[in-house]
């Protein structure tokens, strides 16, 4: 029988450590996404998500991983943001979404800024994002425009955070008065979209803190309601539904909205498009107070457009 030298036999062995010859390497196993299941995305709509993200991040770390997750599970091209506190943290959740950019905000009251996260590469190309009426008094956080195109039309989001609180009834007399800023601010943006983008496809969305089934007296989308040839609330049909199916649980309200102009109309109605507030918790071991402790007291609200 022929003997192997031992030089021979540790260089075999070296290659054997090395990963040559038959052994395979590997790999440490993938984790699952939690929320794989709450996909909205597909390669033929543009999907705009909403959703306040309660002071980003409410729980560390845990906010950040959690928010990755279901921003990659959900993907959709645009997603705008609320409440957006930590730049640093922001940018972790940048850097751990492939396909994605961002940009945020940094002049808002507390802290409390707008952002978005926008697909980098497909259907959607952005041209450009900035602020508007960063004067406005009725508007705490300034609204943060993103303008550029899907499948080569041009597209226009206004992502909003309105005043927060109040006690339901609108007092016009008080300009400092929580739901008169909100009706203030539904004038000057409407004002701004037909002075800046008439005949052009506008989603506008956000935490509008505010319910659209308040009474005329008291409702401060009144302006877009009342003007239903020119806008639309896509999620109207939300709003009027059962509780269960509302943006903010914990009160429980339909606070987060999206609302589409006249352009826009022929394309929401075809098949295939669709609105809807995104369940996070259902896919949470402990359901909503694993949901509130870790996320956000807020559920993000989409739309997906058949262009």
């Amino acid at each position: 029988m022929r003997r192997c030298s031992l030089g021979t036999a540790l260089f075999v062995t070296a290659l054997l450590i090395a990963g040559c010859g038959t052994t395979d390497k590997t790999t440490a196993p993938q984790q699952t996404n939690p929320f794989a299941a709450a996909v909205v995305g597909t390669d033929s709509t543009l999907e705009v998500v909403t959703w306040n993200i309660e002071q980003f991040p409410k729980n560390g770390q845990a906010t950040v991983d959690f928010v990755v997750d279901a921003v990659q599970a959900v993907d959709a091209d645009i997603v705008a943001l609320q409440e957006i506190t930590s730049v640093l943290d922001f940018r972790k959740v940048d850097a751990a979404l492939p396909g994605y950019d961002s940009f945020r905000a940094s002049s808002a009251y507390a802290d409390l800024n707008l952002a978005y996260l926008y697909k980098n590469s497909g259907p959607l190309t952005v041209g450009s994002i900035y602020e508007i009426l960063t004067d406005d008094d009725a508007l705490p956080r300034s609204p943060l425009v993103l303008q550029g195109d899907f499948a080569g039309a041009p597209v226009v989001i206004i992502d909003n955070h309105y005043k927060a609180k109040g006690d339901g009834h609108l007092d016009l007399s008080d300009d400092w008065d929580e739901e008169t800023r909100r009706y203030h601010a539904s004038q000057d943006l409407q004002s701004y979209i037909e002075d800046h983008f008439s005949g052009m496809r506008v989603i506008m969305v956000g935490d509008f803190n505010d319910e659209l089934t308040d009474a005329p007296g008291d409702n401060v989308f009144e302006n877009f309601l009342e003007d239903g040839a020119d806008y639309r609330f896509a999620d109207l049909a939300i709003a009027q539904g059962p509780s269960s199916g509302w943006s903010y649980p914990s009160w429980p309200s339909h606070l987060d909205h999206i609302l589409v102009t006249a352009p826009l109309f022929p394309a929401l109605d075809k098949a295939g498009s669709e609105v809807g507030v995104i369940r996070l918790y259902d896919f949470m071991t402990s359901g909503w107070s694993a949901y509130d402790k870790n996320i956000s007291d807020h559920l993000p609200v989409f739309v997906r457009i058949k262009p």
